[in-house]
């Protein structure tokens, strides 16, 4: 694993090992401690709220973390829904150290793909494979960045366009460049058929600099020495949810503190809020 984007997965993982730990849990990731634990870099990192001196006060550890259990669940959710109503394959575009196809109730003729760099998915199986992990659904990797071409190395491993899917994109899009996310939301709709669904991350444009010196940012800055703003992408952020309806999807734009008061658990508003520009876009292809 080398830095920025690197060990940003790493953050989620230590944020979904915290949640897990939680007697209110919203997500169960037993595996993430143990990607935590096996980098260098982040080996001293807490993975659980009881080794955060602050606890929940820590605007990293405490409101950052719970911010990406909630976003887990959520996601978990809409997978699982799509699977309910019929997709068969799963894509997790930038996969980093995501779990679910060890972790969710799939069914087994279900397919995942995990598209992101090579480097990435060698450690992630290095640790499932010291932890004798199986996930419970085929689980295909699929080692390419996501500025190359990514879906002919997609189909290339047995993705079937034909066949409804679920795609997801979490906490990536505002790291790419505005043509490489419209190019990777023309490939998805190019890639599906009806019936499929997609959810991704999208941070209004004003947001990217308008609350820099928030508590989140900050604290993410100075415990753990990751600039979110130097790794985020500050060029003009398309509209994809736009893109998509015009496209003839029907798409939900959400705030993340809906799914709070939903769930009773999870991040509320506040002032000079890094979380305040954050949406999370549901869409889904319609059936012939």
């Amino acid at each position: 694993m080398d830095g920025g984007v690197g060990l940003t997965a790493l953050l989620v993982a230590a944020a979904r090992a915290i949640e897990t730990h939680r007697r209110d849990s919203l997500a169960q990731d037993v595996h993430a401690e143990h990607f935590v634990r096996a980098a260098a870099a982040c080996a001293d990192w807490p993975v659980r709220i009881g080794q955060v001196p602050e606890g929940d006060e820590n605007p990293l550890w405490g409101r950052f973390a719970r911010y990406f259990g909630l976003r887990t669940r959520v996601l978990d959710d809409f997978v699982l829904g799509s699977v309910h109503d019929g997709a068969r394959q799963v894509v997790l575009l930038g996969a980093g150290l995501d779990t679910r196809a060890f972790r969710l109730d799939l069914p087994s003729d279900c397919v995942v793909f995990e598209i992101d760099r090579a480097g990435v998915l060698a450690f992630k199986q290095q640790v499932l494979t010291d932890l004798s992990a199986a996930p419970r659904a085929k689980r295909v990797p699929v080692p390419v960045d996501l500025r190359a071409d990514w879906a002919t190395a997609l189909t290339s491993t047995g993705f079937d366009p034909a066949v409804p899917s679920v795609w997801l994109a979490e906490g990536l899009l505002f790291y790419l460049p505005g043509p490489v996310e419209t190019y990777l939301i023309d490939t998805v709709d190019r890639l599906t058929t009806g019936g499929s669904a997609l959810a991704f991350e999208a941070k209004l444009e004003k947001d990217l600099l308008a609350y820099r010196d928030s508590a989140i940012y900050t604290a993410t800055r100075e415990q753990i020495g990751i600039d979110l703003l130097d790794l985020f992408d500050l060029g003009p952020r398309p509209d994809s949810a736009g893109h998509l309806t015009a496209r003839g999807w029907s798409t939900s734009t959400r705030r993340p503190f809906e799914f709070t008061r939903r769930h009773g658990r999870g991040p509320l508003p506040e002032a000079n809020d890094a979380l305040e520009g954050n949406r999370w876009v549901f869409a889904h292809k319609p059936g012939p």
